[in-house]
């Protein structure tokens, strides 16, 4: 069997069960890439039976709903790639959105500032902290998360990645207030989902769910964030969150409640979905 006849055979396995076919050429993609096998060249040569055993195991996963990350052990993100498992969630494209919004900011309000402080709240694998930190290398990033199997995670990948952060367990806000630490940046992508909400079963059974659900109307993270945001912020300084597509109008409700005078402002995702927020202190 070649390459490509185990790929058009696990393409079709994942259509006959209603899984999106794409995931079996990534599949093989990521795996020949780990075993030094050039998959563009090599596609239509006789491939190593070990490959092709494991292949369709992994497909069987699939078929499960076994998210294709959490079978291949990473996630690319912003050009790099995380580990991640079952303690983590898995980082999304729409957030490198977020990435690029928050870069932007940062040249644009504070370049010219020396020893800029990043905070990210809820970090998970670290893709945020970890990936701003590379981009920036002048940063000085902290990253948080309750989990502390997440923050193991977030610190394999900062071995990888030869990223040096700084590592605080505790909930939201409350690691940063206790060492009343300031941040000039604060990013969040926070459990937003509603506990109502219609979920992806590759999603509800395998992703943990208290990095998924956020309360009722999924905003209690936010809430809380919010609510320790006087405590962990410098006068000039801002925040940047990733949400869910309908949570606009209460979010600008929450914000507007504690901050009326803060700048708010909201970016769309490459799907046209109001996906961010973005909030100002002290920056015209």
């Amino acid at each position: 069997m070649t390459y490509q006849e185990a790929i058009n055979k696990g393409k079709q396995l994942l259509v006959d069960n209603q899984i999106f076919d794409g995931f079996g050429f990534r599949l093989m993609l990521e795996m020949c890439e780990l075993e030094s096998i050039n998959l563009y060249t090599d596609k239509d040569s006789e491939a190593d039976p070990k490959v092709i055993e494991l292949y369709f195991k992994n497909i069987d996963r699939l078929i499960k709903h076994e998210p294709l990350a959490y079978i291949l052990g990473f996630e690319w993100f912003y050009g790099r790639r995380f580990i991640v498992n079952e303690k983590v969630l898995i980082p999304r494209e729409e957030t490198e959105e977020l990435v690029g919004f928050v870069l932007n900011d940062i040249d644009r309000y504070f370049k010219t500032q020396d020893n800029v402080v990043l905070f990210d709240i809820a970090t998970g694998s670290g893709n945020l902290g970890l990936t701003f930190k590379l981009e920036e290398p002048n940063l000085d990033v902290y990253v948080s998360d309750i989990s502390e199997d997440a923050l193991a995670v977030a610190q394999q990948n900062a071995l990888n990645l030869n990223a040096d952060i700084t590592f605080l367990r505790g909930d939201m806000g409350q690691p940063f207030s206790d060492r009343e630490l300031r941040a000039d940046i604060l990013v969040c992508n926070p459990p937003y989902i509603t506990t109502t909400e219609n979920v992806e079963r590759s999603v509800i059974e395998y992703e943990p769910h208290i990095a998924l659900f956020g309360g009722v109307d999924g905003l209690d993270f936010y809430r809380q964030v919010l609510d320790q945001a006087a405590q962990i912020l410098k006068h000039k300084s801002m925040m940047a969150f990733e949400m869910g597509f309908n949570q606009r109008e209460n979010m600008t409700k929450e914000i507007k409640q504690r901050f009326p005078e803060a700048k708010l402002v909201f970016e769309k995702d490459m799907n046209g979905l109001d996906r961010m927020c973005f909030v100002y202190f002290n920056i015209d």
